[in-house]
């Protein structure tokens, strides 16, 4: 009787590790393997503003959708952060929909 309670319990611990080590061994996704259709901006939110400003591509879309930042006197204060991080200094004056828009228009770039 005994024999019949250790034997599913054992058969139970041995297979596990052949289920890891199938899933261990499945290539991760790469971004060749990645979908077609899927790309990686260069610039977001999240790129420091230093890095936005001296590209001339992001710095054309951030002087479009935000006018005087990149000449701003006060742009050696707040470059090193990016716009997500400095949005909630701002006091309201950058809004979701001003960085909505320039995501998109940095998302563009390519």
């Amino acid at each position: 009787m005994k024999l019949f309670v250790v034997l599913p319990l054992l058969m139970a611990v041995t297979t596990v590790p052949a289920f890891a080590q199938d899933a261990a061994q499945k290539p991760a996704k790469t971004p060749e393997s990645a979908d077609a259709g899927f790309q990686m901006s260069l610039f977001t939110l999240d790129t420091p503003i230093e890095t936005l400003i001296a590209d001339k591509r992001s710095r054309a879309v951030l002087d479009k959708d935000l006018p005087g930042l990149s000449t701003d006197e006060n742009l050696d204060k707040f470059k090193a952060m990016s716009l997500r991080k400095f949005q909630p200094m701002t006091g309201g004056q950058l809004t979701d929909a001003m960085m909505h828009k320039v995501a998109k228009d940095l998302a563009a770039i390519q």
